[in-house]
């Protein structure tokens, strides 16, 4: 199975202190309107479900930098154990990491990104880009930049055949069926 390079991210932080991410939507364990959120039927519930909970999102964040090992993560994140051995499983299962043994005495493992686990990049920017604007007083803690150049990195969404920034108040919703579709075109 083909994993992502941490060598391919560049991170620089101003402080060696956690970052938090807050504002993480429903969990598996979420309630809307007194009944419990179905991921078949959303996208962002089944994405939660899975990746939902403030220690996944930061565990995801450590192996993004480069920390593989359990005891990495662990030692960085300040996690009990269990609680990460819990998430690591979690992700396992669900094909957005998988297991690099390292060591056979005793049997150690490295947990490396799945194709479908380095898709989280963006979503993760996303959170972090929020973090930024209302929680970090103009001073983010880390700084993303472009590896080549140095330069600040931008996420945006964008329509690609007007290459145009799309805005909120732009995007309109679409059953999954009809969202290829085109008007006017």
């Amino acid at each position: 199975m083909g994993g992502i390079q941490s060598s391919e991210l560049r991170f620089e932080t101003k402080s060696s202190s956690v970052l938090s991410v807050v504002g993480v939507a429903a969990s598996s364990q979420a309630k809307e309107g007194g009944h419990r959120v179905e991921p078949s039927g959303c996208s962002i519930a089944a994405t939660a479900d899975v990746v939902g909970d403030r220690w996944s999102i930061l565990v995801l964040r450590s192996i993004f930098r480069g920390r593989h090992r359990f005891g990495e993560l662990q030692t960085e994140l300040g996690i009990a154990k269990n609680l990460l051995s819990n998430r690591l499983r979690r992700m396992v299962d669900h094909g957005i990491l998988y297991k690099v043994q390292y060591q056979e005495r005793p049997i150690r493992y490295e947990y490396r990104l799945t194709t479908k686990g380095a898709d989280l990049y963006e979503a993760l920017i996303s959170l972090m880009r929020w973090g930024d604007r209302w929680y970090s007083d103009g001073d983010p803690p880390t700084v993303l930049v472009h590896q080549d150049c140095g330069s600040p990195l931008d996420l945006s969404v964008r329509c690609e055949p007007c290459n145009t920034a799309v805005r909120p108040s732009q995007v309109a919703s679409r059953s999954g069926s009809s969202a290829t579709t085109t008007q006017g075109r």
